[in-house]
């Protein structure tokens, strides 16, 4: 098949997996700042993808294979200097190249930047000056935010996803629809013939991804067709991907172009990723079943009413204009108030801690902390410091005798988080028989645990304790910094604020130990033999 006969094909749509979640978004964005209003050219990529490296957004593999560098980048404290970004730079020569960019690192940061222009959030190319829009803008302030404004950052990707349409501008595809208004339809139409309907299996999502247009009533009958075809819940990856290329209009010979595991796998993956950092998406079923949060129904029934129809834009200009402009509605619009949120969110908690082993909980809690990809399909679905809380609420519950457990993190309406806890808030509230304990969870590992989580923490323990004298919090990262020891141990003779900072593997060995909180919070050292 020739590249122009290439182009004329429907594509199935794929998301880069090298931005999974938003957080990384904002982050790669951060690093372009410095260079807005300045003229793209290669000696200015070479800036950021230094800038990039630094701040170890990307790690080249020639990095894990010189043991210095693997070393210091473990470390949340140093960074590499000017000459040891010469040598990783040069040792990492890319063997990649995107249309209008020399091959190598100017092609790599076209890989990195590429998703967020077509989301409206920056404008680039090569002898053209870089532009970050409002929402990009929002982006990068919502990250710079202590704590992170997590929230924010869900309403600019509801907002840039409710727009994004998949025959944009700047990506060559016959489909054309708007992937999340598509969702959306077919759910209602789902909803409106079985008011129980669960809304969307898993494999179907395949579908979605291969649909060729914005006809959601055809695609709806499809997905009834299919259902009445085959058992519902049990197609196998085969079935579904044959039927995928039907819709786009391939055959046998075509299949080299479009591989199964990419059409009903990873795609997938990116797919609910994406529509889920919306905050209006829920999972259902343990992952099996994506359907709308119910707790966000004024937001889904404004985006249908008022983007259902839409203009499609062959001009990049205009299409950013449109992208990079923030729907203020959006931002307005409350969460439903008419169900207990807090009923919700323990009864989820109570259901993954009776249906999960504690050592699978361990497990995944080391994962996020190490940065393994999780298998699960729920936990994967879930961004890593959202998980971080979602996983040691888990274990709090299996592993300590009458502990009444509180998350604070933003939940759908099965009560799964969306983002994490709002800031001025403890991560988690937790009370037994005598003492409450607030339980703040962190991936970060340097030194700025003490002005990023530790001030914090002894301002929330400090009111806290105004209410119950008998309050102590539990800090936990994935390794706990010397100077944050250092200071739980000043602050508790300072202002008697006690305050238990454990690295994760401490952590779940004291849980393990201990049969209550209570008994915890009595020995003065907090930590069994062996740690």
């Amino acid at each position: 098949m020739s590249r122009t006969m290439a182009r004329e094909k429907y594509k199935p749509l794929s998301f880069s997996t090298t931005m999974r979640n938003p957080d990384r978004i904002a982050d790669f964005l951060n690093c372009l700042l410095p260079y807005e209003g300045m003229t793209l050219t290669n000696e200015l990529i070479d800036k950021v993808v230094r800038k990039v490296i630094r701040e170890k957004l990307y790690r080249p593999n020639y990095i894990s294979r010189v043991p210095g560098l693997k070393e210091l980048y473990a470390s949340d404290d140093e960074q590499f200097d000017e000459e040891q970004l010469d040598e990783i730079i040069a040792g990492s020569p890319q063997q990649h190249k995107e249309a209008g960019f020399d091959k190598g690192w100017p092609s790599r940061f076209d890989t990195w930047y590429k998703l967020s222009m077509e989301f409206g959030f920056v404008s680039y190319a090569m002898g053209s000056k870089i532009e970050i829009s409002k929402t990009g803008h929002m982006l990068i302030d919502a990250l710079n935010e202590q704590p992170v404004n997590e929230q924010k950052i869900q309403n600019v990707f509801l907002n840039a996803m409710m727009k994004y349409q998949i025959r944009n501008p700047y990506r060559r595809n016959k489909n054309d629809n708007v992937p999340l208004l598509l969702l959306l339809q077919v759910i209602r139409k789902l909803r409106e013939e079985n008011p129980e309907s669960t809304g969307i299996f898993r494999q179907e999502i395949s579908f979605f991804i291969c649909w060729t247009d914005n006809d959601a009533d055809a695609l709806y009958q499809k997905i009834k067709e299919f259902r009445n075809a085959h058992k519902f819940g049990q197609y196998t990856d085969e079935i579904v991907y044959e039927e995928c290329l039907k819709i786009m209009g391939y055959t046998e010979e075509d299949k080299k172009y479009i591989k199964m595991e990419k059409v009903t796998g990873e795609s997938v993956d990116e797919y609910i990723r994406k529509m889920r950092s919306t905050g209006i998406i829920s999972l259902r079923g343990n992952g099996r079943f994506i359907d709308f949060n119910n707790l966000e129904l004024e937001k889904i029934n404004y985006v249908l009413a008022h983007y259902s129809t839409y203009t499609i834009f062959t001009d990049k200009r205009a299409y950013f204009a449109y992208m990079g402009e923030i729907d203020e509605h959006i931002l307005d619009i409350q969460r439903t108030a008419d169900t207990d949120e807090d009923d919700i969110r323990k009864a989820a908690l109570q259901r993954y801690a009776e249906n999960y082993a504690p050592q699978d909980i361990f497990l995944e809690l080391r994962n996020v902390c190490s940065k393994k990809e999780s298998r699960d399909p729920v936990f994967r679905i879930i961004s890593a410091p959202a998980r971080l809380e979602f996983l040691t609420s888990i274990a709090l519950v299996q592993n300590l005798k009458n502990l009444d457990v509180n998350p604070n993190y933003v939940i759908d309406d099965e009560g799964l988080p969306t983002c994490t806890a709002a800031g001025g808030m403890a991560d988690i509230v937790c009370q037994d028989t005598v003492n409450a304990c607030l339980v703040e969870v962190t991936l970060m590992c340097g030194r700025q645990q003490v002005h990023n989580e530790l001030l914090p923490i002894c301002r929330h323990l400090a009111e806290a304790k105004k209410k119950k004298e008998e309050t102590v919090s539990i800090f936990v990262a994935p390794r706990i910094h010397e100077d944050a020891r250092r200071y739980a141990r000043f602050i508790k003779v300072d202002e008697g604020l006690d305050i238990k900072a454990f690295d994760m593997d401490e952590f779940l060995k004291v849980i393990e130990h201990y049969e209550t909180l209570d008994d915890m919070v009595a020995d003065e050292d907090a930590r069994p033999a062996g740690i």
